[in-house]
């Protein structure tokens, strides 16, 4: 079985997911909260990617592996439109939570090995 940060890499990947995705510069995992609360903790059986059940549970997983939130802004440029699925989102008033880990960045997929637990 895979460890939280193998499953959350898997997710990030993942075109079966809507709620979370890479950020432009490929470092950050952006989550758009309302839509991973409906999307992930549901999932029963074979669909089923983490054992936590709710969004606190799953942002205490992403503190324990080192993750920080980050602002939103933090990697913005004047230009919108380079960021569709931000602006699709926050179009929608939706909460777009940023994580960012130095060991899982899309570039360098090697580095997620030393993503481990503190």
């Amino acid at each position: 079985s895979l460890g939280f940060p193998q499953k959350l890499w898997k997710m990030v990947e993942s075109d079966q997911f809507q709620s979370i995705w890479w950020t432009e510069g490929r470092k950050c995992a952006a989550i758009n909260e309302e839509l991973f609360k409906e999307e992930v903790p549901g999932r029963e059986g074979l669909l089923r990617v983490f054992a936590t059940q709710n969004m606190k549970s799953f942002i205490q997983q992403l503190n324990f592996y080192g993750f920080t939130k980050m602002q939103q802004d933090f990697e913005r440029s004047a230009s919108l439109p380079e960021f569709p699925a931000e602006e699709a989102a926050a179009s929608a008033h939706s909460k777009i939570l940023y994580y960012y880990n130095p060991s899982f960045n899309r570039e360098h997929p090697q580095l997620l090995e030393q993503c481990k637990r503190r």
